[in-house]
Parts: C-alpha cells; sequence; structure tokens
C-alpha cells in the first residue's frame, strides 16, 4: 500500500524542492518504488528532473498533474486515469508526475467546492479527485511511496494535498520566518484537519465518482536546512533560530496536533530516534555543490568525480562533504522508512 508524505511549508526558499528531490532518490536507493509528485505551479522540481528538450515532449502527451485532473476539473465526458509517470535517468524505481503551471486555475473551484455547501452537488467530484489521481498512479506504478513537493501557500490545492496525505514534513530553514511559520502552522492545521473530517462524514462526498477518503494524516517531524557549519558545528546565529524552530515546534505545534489526532504514539518516535524536539535531521548549506547537482540531474551525494571537475584539495572536500550528506539522507531515508511501517502496523 502506498504512503502518501506531503511535504509541506507555507514560508518559501527553504530548500523543499531540493529535499524532495535528494530524499526521494534515497529511498528509492534503498529498494522502495518513489513518485515524486510535483503540485507547485512554479514547476522547479519538473525542472530539476528534467532537460528542456524531455519537458517540451512531456507536455506535448499531456503527462502532467493538470491534464491528470482535467477530466474532474474540466467536466470531461471520462474518469480520471493514472498519470504515465516519467522514469527519472540514473535511478531504478524513481518517477516523477510533472507539475503544470495552469495546476493553479482549478484552485478558485475547488475552493468553492470545499466550502461544503449548497454549490457542493454540482462540484461533488472536485474534493476527491487529488486522492482518486494519486492512488490510481501509485497502483499503475506499484509505488511504496509518493512524495508530494507542495507550495508555499494555504489555498484550497494545498489544503486538499495535505489533507488526502497520510504523513508530513515540515521542512524549516534557520531564520525568524520559519519560526513564524511554525506558529502560523498551529492555527492553521486544526481548522484543515476539521474541514477534512467533516469532509469525510458527508455523504454526498461519500456517494461521488471520487469519494473523499478518510482522514489519516499524521505528523513525521521537521526538518531544518540551509544553515552554515563553521568548525564542525552551526555558527551561532543560526544556533539561535534552530533552538527556537526546534522549542515552538515541542511546545506550541506539536501539542495542538496532538489534540487533533494528527500525531504517532510517542514510542514510535523514540524508536526511530526521533526525540522531543521532532527534528528528523538538520541538514546544511549544500553550498557549490547544489549546482553541479542541478546540473547533472544528480542528488550532490552521488556526483560523480567526473561531473565535480575537481582536483587535489577542493575535490578531497567537496566527497567528504558528499560523503556527510549521503549519510544524512540515508539515515532520513531509514527513520521516514521505520516511522511509516510502525505507523501502519499500529493502524492495521
Amino acid at each position: 500500500m502506498v504512503q502518501k508524505i506531503a511535504l509541506f511549508n507555507h514560508n518559501s526558499g527553504i530548500s523543499k524542492t531540493t529535499t524532495t528531490f535528494n530524499l526521494g532518490w534515497m529511498l528509492a536507493a534503498k529498494g522502495k518504488r518513489v513518485i515524486l509528485v510535483d503540485t507547485d505551479p512554479q514547476c522547479n522540481l519538473s525542472r530539476m528532473v528534467l532537460d528542456e528538450a524531455r519537458i517540451e515532449a512531456i507536455y506535448d502527451t499531456g503527462s502532467n498533474i493538470k491534464t491528470g485532473l482535467a477530466p474532474a476539473f474540466e467536466f470531461q465526458p471520462k474518469a480520471i486515469e493514472a498519470v504515465d509517470c516519467i522514469p527519472i535517468e540514473g535511478r531504478d524505481g524513481l518517477f516523477l508526475l510533472p507539475g503544470h503551471v495552469g495546476f493553479s486555475e482549478y484552485e478558485v473551484t475547488l475552493g468553492i467546492a470545499q466550502e461544503l455547501s449548497g454549490s457542493i452537488q454540482s462540484l461533488k467530484n472536485l474534493p476527491g479527485s487529488i486522492a482518486d489521481l494519486l492512488e490510481k498512479t501509485a497502483n499503475k506504478f506499484n509505488a511504496d511511496y509518493i512524495l508530494i513537493d507542495m507550495s508555499p501557500s494555504l489555498g484550497a490545492i494545498n489544503q486538499n494535498l495535505l489533507m488526502i496525505s497520510d504523513f508530513f514534513i515540515v521542512p524549516t530553514t534557520a531564520d525568524f520566518f520559519s519560526v513564524m511559520a511554525i506558529g502560523s502552522l498551529a492555527k492553521v492545521l486544526p481548522k484543515w484537519y476539521a474541514w477534512a473530517k467533516a469532509a469525510s462524514s458527508l455523504q454526498i462526498l461519500k456517494d461521488a465518482t471520487y469519494p473523499f477518503p478518510q482522514v489519516k494524516l499524521r505528523f513525521l517531524g521537521i526538518i531544518v536546512q540551509n544553515f552554515r557549519i563553521i568548525r564542525g558545528k552551526e555558527t551561532a546565529a543560526f544556533e539561535k533560530w534552530i533552538q527556537k524552530i526546534e522549542q515552538d515546534v515541542s511546545s506550541k505545534l506539536v501539542p495542538i496536533m496532538r489534540q487533533n489526532n494528527m500525531m504517532l504514539p510517542e514510542q514510535v518516535y523514540s524508536e526511530q530516534g526521533v526525540d522531543r524536539s521532532f527534528c528528523l535531521t538538520k541538514i546544511s548549506n549544500f553550498n557549490s555543490l547544489i549546482a553541479l547537482s542541478q546540473e547533472h540531474r544528480t542528488p550532490i551525494y552521488d556526483l560523480t568525480p567526473q561531473q565535480l571537475r575537481q582536483t587535489g584539495v577542493v575535490l578531497k572536500k567537496n566527497q567528504a562533504k558528499q560523503a556527510e550528506f549521503q549519510k544524512t539522507f540515508a539515515d532520513l531515508a531509514d527513520k521516514i522508512i521505520g516511522l511509516t511501517s510502525a505507523a501502519y502496523a499500529v493502524s492495521a
């Protein structure tokens, strides 16, 4: 059974897309079948994975998130079908469901449908349509995981995406705005959860062509990234914000989510080495490696010496950083596999 994991924070500029790509690649390296879903209209994940020629060819065929949902949102006389995902070069078992700039065109209509008002009769198929598309696509590719790269927004599409997911991770960066975002999420997520519980209980949505699913969303943890390391430790300025983020997650976000049944049992977290800060990992600044990773459409830790185009001390230094990032993402993938497997065992 596929596990849908959303990576969500309405604060932008936090390397969420890069983390999604590197994490998905590592999960696939560990033998999992993974679909990366680009739901951000900016399509940064699609750009990261595909070169320009492939992008044009793919969009000519219609294999993307918008056209996949068109039967529901554009009231076409056919059912939603699985998207023909794109195999990602260099890693078996890893696929992309491409994004589309026009996906945001569906925001207003979905928002009206999700008001659960009298107008829902004519729009009853929309709230459950995204879940239907992802499930059919996962079944077609026999996926173990779907990683959903979400936009930095509190709109109707993100509300839907998050509430149909099984788990979510909140990527953050060590600054004031991520602290603000944690406080904001503590207010928004309970409202979204209450909406989703109401939606899943409505008979009209149960009887829809694409029924809205039962809510199973659980919080996996946060990722702190994009900070500088000097002599093996975060600088004082970054350390201050990291501590503040962890404190606010522990004291503000987690209690609210626990009240709303969005947490796993405490034992599940502790067994995977996740402490009360709920920080899954800390990822320092990628520096110059990020440009090479994007150029070669390869995770930072899998770049070859030829792709690095470096020699001597510089090459050794970057290879040491690669080894560090490889361990970081390997440990992160192991935690996610452990958390999601334990959650499945608890709910089974």
